[in-house]
């Protein structure tokens, strides 16, 4: 499945780098946009915040905030408010006292049915705060 960008959020950009951080994570850098490319999907890098903001998002509550930031994916006990998304999205995910997006991932359900949900996974977590990606960036 091929992650789907709002079109607001493709900038034109003529050339990029492309930074090799492991086997599985490359960071593209351009004078206009900072992705990372986690196998075969490429999502926004988290220090763009303006750009994030124009992905849907979900917002969690604290208690599943230090979770994320290890790499697990979001679960439907863990979100406290929805974004509207389809499945297949990228969506940020948002801290609960600044609304911040600290994690960016695919959206496994779509948002209509993950609020009806109980338990489950709603987003597969591809890149957060802390992880190789957003170590390596600060070393660029």
């Amino acid at each position: 499945m091929k992650a789907r960008w709002p079109a607001a959020a493709l900038p034109r950009i003529k050339t990029f780098k492309v930074y090799e951080v492991d086997e599985m994570r490359r960071i593209l850098v351009s004078d206009e946009l900072v992705a990372v490319q986690v196998n075969d999907e490429i999502v926004p890098f988290l220090g763009k915040q303006e750009l994030l903001a124009q992905f849907p998002a979900v917002k969690v509550d604290a208690g599943a905030v230090k979770f994320v930031c290890n790499g697990a994916k979001v679960l439907r006990p863990g979100i406290a408010e929805f974004g509207t998304f389809k499945k297949g999205d990228i969506v940020g995910v948002q801290d609960p006292a600044r609304g911040r997006v600290f994690a960016v991932g695919i959206a496994l359900e779509d948002s209509e049915a993950a609020k009806a949900m109980q338990k489950g996974y709603v987003i597969d977590n591809l890149h957060h705060v802390s992880d190789k990606a957003w170590e390596a960036y600060k070393g660029i």
